[in-house]
């Protein structure tokens, strides 16, 4: 059973029942009924207050990408705390997999190490990695597509997640704006919303409903700290996950 898998992997990575409780209790209950009697049971088999999950859904039928963004040597943000952006998009899309796998959804990723998708001789790496992330996309052939990032800005006091999505797709925006909301209930405090682009290449060159997640603000030495504790990135990954629950529970996958 999908809660079973989910409880285990809370214990293990956890490494204590406390956090397991506070976690899926307080922090994720909101949207699963954590406290009720069928706590335990799979998104297939039991709805929300609004009906988003049908009885007995086959999740496996559904493909989802999950895009950690950069790595090799594109680094990406450098974090006020060291830390490096290729590294945490890693580590949440890691943790996405787990939640998503235990939905058994069939889950794609474009890297699973630190390496970049580039040749070492080819003269402009950044253009093949984002050629190559596009091909695994394609051939995947996906419901969905989720890119993993962090942000920075000049501002050290600027911060929150937030969500893109390519302007003229609206199954993205709809897709875009349930992880939002998912990130509203992890950060109570963020206004922000779901923001339209046209210029970002992945969102551009994929034809599937694709977002990229925005997780926070290295940038901010609050955030910087939290984005590299495993118990902040299962947060975020969580938030992410249920947001893709919810678009896949509004049959916009057809």
């Amino acid at each position: 059973m999908t809660g079973i898998l989910l409880f285990s992997m809370f214990l293990t990575a956890g490494r204590a029942g406390s956090y397991v409780s506070s976690i899926r209790v307080q922090t994720y209950g909101d949207s699963v009924q954590e406290g009720s009697q069928n706590s335990g049971s799979s998104w297939g088999e039991e709805q929300d207050e609004k009906g988003v999950w049908k009885k007995n859904r086959k999740m496996a039928k559904y493909c989802v990408v999950v895009d950690a963004g950069h790595g090799g040597s594109d680094p990406g943000k450098v974090g006020i705390n060291q830390a490096l952006e290729k590294d945490v998009n890693l580590q949440i899309a890691e943790k996405l997999k787990a939640f998503l796998e235990a939905e058994d959804i069939r889950v794609v990723m474009t890297r699973e190490t630190d390496g970049g998708l580039y040749d070492e001789n080819v003269s402009n790496k950044k253009v093949q990695d984002m050629k190559r992330r596009i091909a695994i996309i394609e051939e995947a052939d996906p419901v969905l597509v989720v890119s993993i990032h962090q942000n920075s800005y000049q501002q050290e006091s600027v911060k929150g997640a937030q969500v893109f999505y390519y302007a003229t797709s609206e199954r993205s925006r709809m897709l875009a704006s349930m992880i939002q909301k998912e990130f509203q209930v992890l950060q109570p405090d963020n206004r922000r919303l779901e923001k339209g682009n046209d210029s970002y290449y992945l969102l551009k060159k994929t034809a599937k409903p694709i977002v990229i997640a925005e997780c926070g603000f290295l940038s901010n030495a609050e955030e910087a700290e939290k984005l590299v504790t495993q118990e902040y990135q299962e947060r975020v990954a969580w938030r992410i996950h249920m947001g893709i629950m919810k678009y896949i529970g509004t049959g916009q996958t057809a």
